[in-house]
């Protein structure tokens, strides 16, 4: 499977678990480290818990993303997942807000948004 095809059964996973605003980002072109953003967010820690819970199995499961390394708590409001070419943001809907991920990468090429 390739990397892309990762990406997005990643963004299905966290739609089946009711995540909300979902982006898929390209970042190849602007980013050095990685290949493809995820950012989504989960409405309470129980939430963003499941959420990477769910989201690093998917990752565990695929040799062309496979998952490297988990940073930051669902209390904490920001987890993040690094599969090395793709890097998922679970985010609170506050932290969400005060880190503006988006726009720090608004060069990136927007492939995918679920509301």
């Amino acid at each position: 499977m390739a990397v892309i095809d990762v990406a997005r059964r990643v963004t299905e996973t966290a739609s089946q678990k009711q995540a909300l605003d979902i982006i898929l980002l390209d970042v190849g072109e602007v980013c050095l480290l990685t290949s493809y953003f995820i950012i989504l967010s989960g409405e309470s820690p129980p939430q963003i818990e499941s959420l990477s819970s769910a989201i690093g199995e998917v990752l565990r499961e695929e040799k062309e993303a496979e998952l490297h390394h988990i940073e930051g708590t669902a209390t904490s409001g920001w987890v993040l997942l690094d599969a090395r070419s793709i890097i998922v943001h679970i985010f609170s809907p506050e932290q969400r807000e005060y880190y503006k991920l988006e726009k720090l990468w608004h060069r990136a090429k927007l492939l995918l948004r679920i509301q």
